[in-house]
């Protein structure tokens, strides 16, 4: 359960100001005056601080309690996102209809991290059978290792399964395209301060962005500022 105690102000009003932020193109500071129009007196910092902390819980809990099933067609890439003036990489997959299969952000763009994003995936999300890649030599390698992991299984008496990789760029146009979405959010707060609140901001945008997305499993009878709210319950 999300801990809400010993904050100065109500569960409802935290989230919603959290919900602000990951959700439109603003800054903290558009959220601290949007905020004093309601009545609410609050430091853009301290609305800083509610985001790093709790954006990662409510994704975490998104993630494990409401989140529909993912198709098993992926298409993976990544995109880039400055943390104190320096790129590092979101690495992205969705489905062949678009929902988000996962996301992860990495310092560096080789093997290892490539292998960590689909280990991720994998184990939230189950084996795929097909994944879209760029010609990038990382990302295939990081699919080859998994498919290595998946042959010695084998050996172990599990049942003989390989991932499908195809290195076709215009199957990745869409995770291309939606990468604009997480893009158009990120690009008000031009840069951020370090690679961890980088990383809990994003997850964050992930999660309003899937809820837009339909992925919340009650979706069809709720809106996303209910689906939101249901997640710091």
């Amino acid at each position: 359960m999300i801990s809400f105690k010993q904050r100065h102000f109500k569960k409802e009003m935290i989230v919603m100001l959290v919900r602000w932020y990951v959700a439109y193109a603003l800054s903290y500071r558009d959220i601290e005056e949007l905020a004093s129009e309601r009545g609410l007196k609050v430091d853009h910092s301290t609305i800083n601080r509610w985001v790093i902390h709790y954006a990662p819980q409510l994704e975490e809990s998104f993630r494990k309690r409401y989140k529909r099933p993912v198709g098993i067609s992926w298409r993976m890439d990544e995109t880039y996102i400055k943390v104190k003036g320096q790129w590092v990489y979101l690495y992205r997959a969705v489905d062949k209809e678009g929902q988000t299969v996962d996301f992860m952000l990495s310092e560096k763009r080789d093997e290892p991290a490539a292998r960590a994003f689909f280990e991720k995936a994998i184990g939230y999300n189950g084996l795929p059978e097909k994944v879209s890649i760029d010609k990038s030599g990382a990302n295939k390698a990081g699919i080859d290792t998994i498919n290595l992991k998946l042959a010695l299984l084998c050996l172990l008496g599990f049942m003989f399964v390989q991932l499908t990789v195809r290195q076709i760029k215009y199957l990745n146009n869409i995770v291309e395209q939606d990468h604009r979405f997480i893009k158009k959010i990120t690009k008000p707060m031009k840069g951020f301060k370090a690679f961890h609140s980088a990383e809990a901001t994003l997850s964050g945008v992930e999660l309003h962005h899937m809820l837009r997305k339909n992925q919340h499993q009650n979706s069809d009878n709720m809106t996303i500022f209910e689906q939101f709210n249901t997640l710091a319950a």
